[in-house]
């Protein structure tokens, strides 16, 4: 064997010896607080494990999640459905992609003054969503409780111009989603989220007059990534393992109250 062979040898083994170990995946994960963020943290310690390092990233509101992810300062959100995405992707141009299905948030009508529609007055105030999507889904919840009448073929599309009848004169006070908790006990009722509800602990999430259930699935969350990670092996990895960790499961029931009526989880449907 050669000099210049012995030392090329030699030299390769040093090289291969001050490689530096290989370093985790990271993903940087967009969430609200409540359900939501608390399912993603008990992600963690298994995600770790599969070497992918989770760094959770929480927003108060729901529109930034979308432009932080639009301009790739975090690799993924997980706050919205489909319906929610969409929109904003039309009106905003976002490059953004569902890439997998997450929990089934019901929603419920609450009120904390009655204790049944039957109760609510002539010129009640009534809180719902302020977005277009999420407003439409209480809406439509409205609806069937009987309260309102929405134009036909609106399903949960609608917004509070396409009530057509409403024999109680209800006056629609619009506010910002995660809000909505705070503002119920101002209110005769209230469109609701019960992973707020919870985190905030301002009622018992288990208190409404009705809620929304499976046949609501459109309304499942959605991981979401900027469409150019898509694809990404250590994204499609991560939602795999969310949907199949016993530690997620835990969480979510811990994070609705241990209440099974507060949500569902539609990928084992």
């Amino acid at each position: 064997m050669s000099k210049t062979f012995k030392h090329w040898i030699a030299a390769a083994a040093t090289a291969l010896v001050l490689l530096p170990a290989h370093a985790a995946d990271k993903l940087r994960i967009g969430v609200t607080p409540g359900a939501f963020a608390d399912s993603i943290a008990a992600a963690v310690a298994d995600a770790k494990q599969q070497g992918i390092d989770v760094q959770v990233v929480e927003f108060t509101d729901w529109t930034t999640p979308n432009v932080a992810l639009d301009a790739r300062d975090i690799d993924l959100n997980y706050f919205q459905h489909r319906a929610f995405l969409d929109n904003a992707v039309k009106d905003r141009g976002y490059k953004l992609k569902d890439v997998g299905l997450g929990v089934l948030p019901n929603i419920g009508l609450y009120s904390l003054r009655h204790k049944s529609f039957d109760d609510i007055p002539k010129g009640g105030k009534v809180a719902i969503a302020n977005d277009p999507i999420n407003q439409g889904r209480g809406l439509a919840l409205l609806q069937t409780a009987g309260l309102i009448k929405l134009r036909d073929g609106v399903g949960s599309n609608g917004t509070v111009d396409d009530v057509v009848e409403n024999p109680r004169k209800l006056s629609f006070v619009e506010v910002e989603g995660p809000q909505l908790a705070r503002i119920t006990n101002d209110v005769d009722l209230a469109q609701g989220y019960p992973h707020f509800i919870v985190a905030s602990k301002a009622f018992d999430a288990g208190s409404a007059l009705l809620y929304t259930g499976i046949d609501d699935i459109q309304f499942a969350l959605r991981f979401v990534a900027h469409e150019s990670r898509a694809e990404d092996p250590v994204v499609q990895k991560f939602v795999q393992l969310y949907q199949n960790s016993d530690a997620v499961k835990a969480q979510i029931h811990k994070s609705y109250a241990s209440d099974a009526k507060l949500y569902t989880l539609p990928w084992k449907q």
